[in-house]
This record gives C-alpha cells, sequence and structure tokens, in this order.
C-alpha cells in the first residue's frame, strides 16, 4: 500500500511539473482564446497539488486509536469515531486473515494490519471494554455445505 501511495506521490509531482513545463512553454498567447488555457493550467495545477496532499496524508496519518472510550480509525483527512460500548465481536477468520469488529447496530468495520499486531489489537479493545466477545475462526473447520 506504501508503494502505491508514494507511485500516486510521484505521478502527482511529474503532473504538476508537466503542467508547469506545458504553461511555460506554451503560455496562452498562442491559443485563440484565451480563457480556455487559463482554466486547463488552474485546474490541472488544482488536481495535481490535491492529489499530493491527499496522499501524503493518507500516508503520515494513517492509524486506529482506541483511547478508553472510543475507536477511531484515521485515513489522512478522514477520521470516523466509534464507541467502544456499540462494539459486540471481534472476530478474526484464519482463512482469510481479515479482523473484522461487529457493531451492536449489525454493521462491522474490517481493521487492516500486520498480523503481527492483531493480538495487541485485541487487548487494547478488550481493555477497554471487557464485554467484548472475541472469537477466533480456524482453518481447519469444516464449511457448511461440506460433509466429512
Amino acid at each position: 500500500m506504501k508503494a502505491a501511495i508514494i507511485c500516486g506521490l510521484v505521478l502527482a509531482v511529474a503532473g504538476f511539473v508537466i503542467n508547469l513545463v506545458a504553461c511555460i512553454i506554451n503560455g496562452v498567447k498562442s491559443a485563440a482564446d484565451p480563457v480556455y488555457p487559463i482554466l486547463q493550467y488552474t485546474l490541472m495545477f488544482f488536481v495535481t497539488i490535491a492529489l499530493f496532499f491527499i496522499l501524503l496524508s493518507v500516508l503520515i496519518n494513517s492509524a486506529y486509536v482506541i483511547d478508553g472510550k472510543y475507536f477511531k480509525t484515521k485515513f489522512g483527512f478522514v477520521t470516523s469515531k466509534y464507541d467502544i460500548e456499540q462494539i459486540e465481536t471481534v472476530t478474526l477468520d484464519r482463512k482469510s486473515n481479515k479482523l473484522a469488529v461487529y457493531f451492536s447496530n449489525d454493521t462491522f468495520i474490517v481493521v487492516v494490519v500486520k498480523q503481527d499486531w492483531y493480538g495487541d489489537f485485541v487487548e487494547a479493545l478488550l481493555a477497554a471494554n471487557p464485554k467484548i466477545e472475541y472469537s477466533i475462526i480456524s482453518l481447519d473447520k469444516p464449511e457448511d455445505g461440506d460433509k466429512k
């Protein structure tokens, strides 16, 4: 994921530089109506700068935070806050290596962290709310349609 974000940052910088060079070389004098090149260059500068800062914020400010009362997810500028008291179940699915957090309002989120951090994450949630049920779906558990 970091590689994709860094690639996006490089592309944003490259787009900005290409647009700047085109703006300097072509300018607005060659156009019959200077409004269109001005709009084009302005839009391209805005898009590349916005993309750069959005990707940079995702790279720098992405985290899961458990502060005792709330479980917060931060992905760049986007922050979501969940009441820990509303968490009913945390499930680790060994088949897909996904850690899911289920809430009392029949919604859930999938927590994406390194597998090594699953235990620490669950311990922090259980420390904040010991009523949370933690379960592990094993690799050996047969599917409902499987017969042995």
